[in-house]
């Protein structure tokens, strides 16, 4: 082999050793300290104000909380009244999880008009509903099971 081969070779892992170097203190990096949401996704309340009611208040039927229904955390529950709620390991959490599988920020739930939705926030080790894993902000019902973790979640009126 000529020494431009070898050196280009080498040149070659080179990079590809840095790119693995570089990924592996992002996902570090993520875990630790989150994913970051842009301004416009953070919702548009601000701190300590309730969200308004739709329209003619709330509708029949609608889910009214989300509850921890296996997992360590059982019965843990959030309002939805308090929308958009984050789900994972951290203190700004809605409901924190105590399961070495869940992410700082895991996961969000937010609405949308009269629709509920689930959207994973970059986690680690991914959301599932039913055992479907979730990449896009997915529509979510009344007793659709999330799965963080070892943990399972519903929306329950």
């Amino acid at each position: 082999m000529s020494e431009l081969t070898l050196f280009l070779i080498r040149l070659a892992y080179l990079a590809i050793l840095w790119i693995f170097v570089l990924s592996a203190v992002s996902v570090i990096r993520s875990d630790m300290f989150g994913a970051r949401v842009p301004e416009a996704a953070r919702g548009n309340a601000s701190p300590g104000k309730s969200p308004k009611p739709a329209k003619g208040g709330r509708r029949r039927g609608a889910p009214t909380h989300l509850i921890v229904v296996e997992g360590e955390n059982t019965g843990a529950r959030a309002e939805l009244a308090d929308a958009p709620l984050i789900i994972g390991r951290g203190t700004d959490a809605a409901i924190r999880l105590d399961d070495d599988y869940v992410s700082t920020r895991h996961a969000r739930v937010a609405t949308s008009g009269d629709q509920w939705f689930v959207e994973d926030l970059g986690s680690t080790n991914g959301t599932y509903l039913g055992s479907v894993r979730i990449t896009q902000p997915t529509t979510l019902t009344l007793g659709t099971q999330i799965r963080i973790g070892k943990t399972i979640l519903e929306l329950r009126k």
